[in-house]
């Protein structure tokens, strides 16, 4: 079924709903999401939903809408960017960091989040995952990544001895490699608030 015909029988399912909701905040609520619906629709934004669903099927790491090597490129670009993407995540240097925009004012920032060291605690709820690929150098595990037209949103694989994600971001065609290392610098700062 494609996404368009799923976006139009949610929203069949969420009109039969509002009308059947008995609170002004019910009808609220139903009329937000059909309304979000809509504009993801008209905006032409479909396959980029549908893409962010299979992302989310994935268990991927969350989407980011812009990768930066640096800091100053990150900040150059929030800069530049005149309706810069509200609570959106960017990778800078392969950290998670969402973008703040606040339109009164027009106040900017970039502020770091360990989403990424959450989401590989979580991974490793029952112990390290297995590696899907082993390689001895990072150059090795470089070029199996870049040699994969659309690789999977994300891969365990081990470097070296190092248990490695290798994620995917379709959305801006960007690869990263992630250490499962991060989770213990995340425990370490958690243990020093």
């Amino acid at each position: 079924m494609t996404i368009f015909k799923r976006i139009l029988e949610a929203q069949e399912t969420l009109g039969k709903t509002y009308d059947e909701s008995q609170s002004p905040e019910e009808k609220e609520s139903f009329r937000l999401a059909i309304d979000a619906l809509w504009f993801i629709w008209t905006n032409g934004q479909s396959d980029e939903f549908e893409d962010y669903r299979k992302d989310v099927e994935s268990d991927a790491p969350a989407r980011v809408v812009a990768a930066f090597n640096t800091r100053d490129e990150a900040d150059a670009w929030l800069k530049a960017n005149p309706r810069p993407p509200n609570s959106a995540y960017v990778l800078i240097a392969n950290e998670y960091y969402v973008v703040m925009w606040f339109r009164e004012g027009n106040v900017r920032s970039l502020v770091r989040r360990p989403i990424l060291e959450f989401h590989l605690e979580e991974m490793m709820r029952d112990g390290l995952p297995p590696a899907a690929a082993t390689f001895n150098t990072r150059d090795e595990a470089d070029t199996w990544f870049s040699g994969q037209s659309e690789p999977p949103a994300q891969t365990v694989i081990q470097i070296g001895g190092e248990h490695y994600l290798a994620a995917y971001y379709r959305n801006i065609n960007h690869r990263a490699f992630f250490p499962f290392s991060l989770v213990e610098r995340l425990k370490e700062e958690e243990s020093e608030e």
